[in-house]
């Protein structure tokens, strides 16, 4: 199993929920977070008076894929979340050992 997580920009998530939900993917967890790379933030005007913006705000998505959905998982993102601008994001990809439904016990991916 494969947990991807990708920082994308928040005006991009329902077209990239979707997307996901398209190829088979049951389940995704959703945070809202603010940060910068290469971006380096931006300037803002408020009042007069100018304010640099260090953290920019994203949205992080989370899910946990059986192995043979993880390519096609990342080509949707990729494909649903690039406008070809800077700071459009990252995904990452990282091996799970194991997974445990709370409620019945199951494991692996029937937990998924």
């Amino acid at each position: 199993m494969k947990k991807v997580e990708a920082i994308i920009k928040p005006f991009k998530l329902d077209d990239v929920r979707e997307a996901l939900s398209s190829v088979g993917v049951s389940g995704i967890t959703m945070t809202e977070v603010r940060g910068f790379g290469r971006q380096k933030g931006h300037k803002e005007l408020y009042r007069g008076a100018e304010y640099n913006v260090d953290f920019l705000p994203k949205v992080k998505i989370e899910m946990v894929i059986p192995d043979a959905l993880a390519e096609r998982v990342v080509e949707t993102i990729q494909t649903h979340a690039k406008t070809g601008k800077i700071g459009d994001g990252k995904i990452f990809v990282f091996e799970v050992e194991q997974v445990i439904r709370i409620r019945t016990g199951e494991t692996d991916e029937e937990a998924i």
